[in-house]
C-alpha cells in the first residue's frame, strides 16, 4: 500500500511491547504501544490504527472489553487478540465478536508476520474494492445530465433532491429530451445505486407480453412457456425500476399495477406463489396524463400512486444555451468509440444548430453529430456535413463572395482538388482558380 499500515500493540508486560515493536519496525510498519486498555482507547480517540494487536489478559478493562469498545469507535479497526493456551475458548470468543484472529503465546516470530501481512492485504483488498466502487458509482452519474441552463440547472435540483427517498417519480417531456438519462441520474445517486436500475419500455410490449415480462410466468403458463420466469419487478429487488411510455399501459394492467405498488407483492403469470420484492418505481411518458385522467384513459388512484414528485425535461429549443455543450460531449463522445482523432465543429455549424427547432430534441442532436462524424473527411464538422446541408448552407449565405466562395470549394471537394477537372466544371482557367484559392484561404481536407 502506498502508506505505511499502522499497528498499536497493547500488553501489560513491557517485554512482550519492545519484542513487537522491533520485529514490526524492521518490518517497515508504523507502530505505537500502550500498555493498558485505557491508554490504547486514548491513542484510538485521537488517531486511526489500521490494526491492534490486544492481549486478553491486562490490569484493570481486559481485552475482551477492550476489543468491544474498539469496535464501538470504529467497525473498520483489526484487532487481533493475544492469548495465553489456557485462555483459547475465551479468543474464540472475540472472533465471534468480530476479531479478526488469535495469536497464542509464546509468538513464532514467522508466524506472527505472517499474519499481519494477510491483515495487511485485508485492508489492501478492503480499499481497492471501496474505489472500485466509486468508480461504478460515478459510471452514469448526474454528470451525464449536460448543460448549463436555467431550464436543466432546474431538473439537475429536482433529481438531487428526490435522490436519496424511495419516492415514486413520473418523468414527463417530449420524444429525445433524455428522461431514461434522468431516471439513471436519479437511481445511481440514491441508496439503492449498488442494486439493479431495471427498464421496461411498455409501449413495445402487448398487453399479455408486458404482463409477463413484468410479473414473470410458470413453467406451461402458455403455448412456448418452456421454462420458469421472473419478471421485471423480481429483478428489481432492492432497485429501481423505470417504467418508460407509462401512458400506453391497457385498462387491466393499470389495475394490476396499481396492486402491485400498493403491496409491493405478485403473482407470476400461471403461479399461484405470492413473491415479494422492495423496489422503487420511476415513470416516464411524453403524454398529458392529468388530461388521460379526465377523459378516462387513465386511472386517477394509480396517477396520485405513480405522481408523487413530477419532473418535467424541457424540450432542446428552450434551452438552446446548452447546444455547444451538447455538441461537444457528442463529438468527444463518437470520436472515442470510433477511435478517430479528436475533431472540432466550425462556428457556422454551431449557429445553424442554434436555430434549428429539433423536433426529436436532445437524441436527434445526437444523431446529427454522429452523422457529421462519419461523412465528414476533415478535422471539423463544416455545415456541409450536417443533414440539412446544402439548404442550411444557401440560406446561410450572406454575399457573393461567400456564395462564389462556397461553390468553388464545392466543386474542388467534388473532384477531389483536381485544380484542371475544378477549373473546367467552373468554365474557367486554372491560373484564375488559384487566385480564388489564395483569395479565400481554401484549404484541402485531410
Amino acid at each position: 500500500m502506498a502508506e505505511k499500515i499502522s499497528i498499536l500493540i497493547v500488553d501489560d508486560e513491557e517485554s512482550v511491547r519492545d519484542s513487537l515493536f522491533n520485529w514490526f519496525v524492521e518490518d517497515g510498519y508504523d507502530v505505537e504501544c500502550a500498555e493498558n486498555a485505557k491508554k490504547a482507547l486514548l491513542l484510538l480517540e485521537s488517531r486511526q490504527f489500521d490494526i491492534v494487536l490486544a492481549d486478553i489478559k491486562m490490569p484493570g478493562m481486559d481485552g475482551m472489553e477492550m476489543h468491544r469498545r474498539i469496535r464501538a469507535l470504529n467497525k473498520e479497526t483489526i484487532v487481533i487478540i493475544m492469548t495465553a493456551f489456557a485462555s483459547v475458548d475465551t479468543a474464540v470468543q472475540a472472533l465471534k465478536d468480530g476479531a479478526y484472529d488469535y495469536v497464542t503465546k509464546p509468538f513464532d516470530p514467522d508466524d506472527l508476520s505472517h499474519l499481519i501481512r494477510n491483515a495487511t492485504t485485508h485492508i489492501a483488498l478492503k480499499a481497492e474494492n471501496e474505489a472500485l466502487r466509486r468508480k461504478v458509482t460515478t459510471l452514469e452519474d448526474i454528470d451525464d445530465l449536460i448543460g448549463n441552463s436555467d431550464a436543466i440547472r432546474k431538473v439537475l435540483k429536482q433529481v438531487e433532491s428526490v435522490a436519496q427517498s424511495n419516492t415514486s417519480v413520473i418523468i414527463t417531456g417530449e420524444s429525445g429530451t433524455g428522461k431514461e438519462l434522468v431516471a439513471r441520474a436519479i437511481h445511481s445517486n440514491s441508496p439503492r445505486k449498488y442494486f439493479p436500475l431495471i427498464s421496461v419500455h411498455c409501449g413495445a410490449l402487448t398487453e399479455s407480453l408486458l404482463e409477463s415480462e413484468l410479473f414473470g410466468h410458470e413453467k406451461g403458463a402458455f403455448t412456448g412457456a418452456t421454462f420458469n420466469r421472473k419478471g421485471r419487478f423480481e429483478m428489481a429487488d432492492g432497485g429501481t425500476i423505470f417504467l418508460d411510455e407509462i401512458a400506453t399501459i391497457s385498462p387491466k394492467m393499470q389495475i394490476e399495477l396499481l396492486r402491485v405498488l400498493e403491496t409491493k407483492s405478485f403473482v407470476r403469470v400461471g403461479g399461484n406463489k405470492e413473491i415479494s420484492s422492495d423496489f422503487r418505481v420511476i415513470c416516464a411518458t411524453n403524454r398529458d396524463l392529468r388530461n388521460m385522467v379526465k377523459n378516462g384513459t387513465f386511472r386517477e388512484d394509480l396517477f396520485y400512486r405513480l405522481n408523487v414528485v413530477n419532473i418535467t425535461i424541457p424540450p432542446l429549443r428552450e434551452r438552446v444555451d446548452d447546444i455547444p455543450l451538447l455538441v461537444n460531449h457528442f463529438i468527444k463522445k463518437y470520436c472515442t468509440s470510433m477511435s478517430r482523432d479528436m475533431i472540432t465543429i466550425e462556428p457556422a455549424a454551431v449557429k445553424h444548430l442554434e436555430k434549428f427547432e429539433f423536433p426529436g430534441n436532445v437524441r436527434e442532436l445526437e444523431n446529427m453529430i454522429e452523422r457529421a462524424i462519419v461523412i465528414g473527411n476533415g478535422r471539423e464538422i463544416k455545415l456541409k456535413d450536417l443533414p440539412m446541408g446544402k439548404e442550411a448552407i444557401s440560406s446561410s449565405v450572406e454575399s457573393l463572395d461567400e456564395l462564389e466562395m462556397r461553390h468553388i470549394e464545392q466543386i474542388l471537394n467534388k473532384y477531389h482538388w483536381n485544380v484542371s477537372r475544378s477549373a473546367k466544371a467552373l468554365n474557367i482557367d486554372r491560373v484564375t482558380l488559384y487566385n480564388k484559392i489564395k483569395k479565400y484561404d481554401l484549404k484541402q481536407e485531410d
